[in-house]
């Protein structure tokens, strides 16, 4: 086998993973975006209906058909402008290797712990906060059109921002690693038909941005005080603490990382067995 075929082969291997790669995005886009679904399967549908003209030789409809895929993507991307939009916006966030801080098990459970102190009080107090917690996509385009924090997170800090008559009370706040980056942060609602109309704004809030990034959105609700988590597409709704706390946690649990004993040599995983 000469180098010429070599790299031949290298290059198609490289095409192919990248079509895979390109094909991955759209369907994780797609479960994602109810519209989308939609589109797809109406495309699908055209597609299929054209096969079936063509073999009956069905005139009419075969050339009405020709006309719609002639035209169909013009207009697809005219009307389906803003779901494009989000999808390629999703893309753009979204990093292979992740862009967190990693944080030490120390530093989470301390995050966690400051982050259970002040949803309890706000919970019992019936005082509505929305809190974002980034994870692999970027927020940075929410962050810069909210107030700039970069402070510790604290419990304290977490109940003054969202105190009643607070400027910044019925925005979104952001946090990142272990601070606070900004407050008052204005997210896309999510159209979701599926949500129950009950839910306020800030629980479309914080499902509209989990729908389009990997974040866990924590909501409190001002009417009822119930707790509830948006994350991965998914909002589970009227959490206990304890419920909160153990799903943060696993949530923000690292991927193994594997590391080399200097005195052994021998593997060791952290698997965060620890904390509990």
């Amino acid at each position: 086998m000469t180098f010429e075929s070599v790299m031949e082969l290298v290059k198609k291997i490289i095409d192919v993973l990248l079509v895979w790669l390109v094909l991955y995005y759209m369907l994780k886009s797609l479960r994602k975006n109810v519209k989308m679904i939609l589109l797809f399967k109406g495309i699908l549908f055209i597609f299929v209906l054209k096969i079936i003209s063509d073999l009956l030789d069905l005139v009419t409809i075969g050339y009405i058909l020709d006309i719609v895929i002639m035209w169909g993507p013009l207009a697809l991307i005219v009307i389906f402008q803003p779901e494009i939009r989000n999808v390629l916006e999703q893309l753009g966030r979204s990093q292979l290797l992740g862009r967190h801080k990693l944080l030490t098990v120390d530093e989470r459970e301390k995050m966690v712990y400051e982050i259970i102190g002040a949803v309890d009080y706000l919970r019992k107090n019936r005082i509505g906060a929305l809190i974002v917690i980034e994870r692999d996509n970027s927020l940075n385009d929410y962050i810069e059109k909210s107030k700039k924090i970069y402070a510790d997170i604290s419990s304290d800090l977490l109940v003054a921002i969202f105190f009643p008559n607070n400027p910044l009370h019925d925005g979104g706040l952001i946090i990142q690693g272990n601070q606070i980056t900004s407050a008052g942060a204005v997210f896309p609602t999510s159209d979701n038909l599926r949500i129950s109309k009950r839910l306020g704004t800030r629980h479309r809030a914080a499902l509209g941005i989990a729908e389009i990034t990997d974040c866990i959105a924590i909501v409190v609700s001002e009417e009822t005080g119930r707790i509830s988590v948006a994350i991965n597409s998914e909002l589970n709704y009227n959490l206990s603490i304890d419920e909160l706390k153990m799903l943060i946690l696993d949530e923000l649990k690292p991927k193994k990382i594997i590391e080399f004993d200097e005195d052994t040599k021998e593997e060791v995983g952290d698997n965060d067995e620890d904390v509990k």
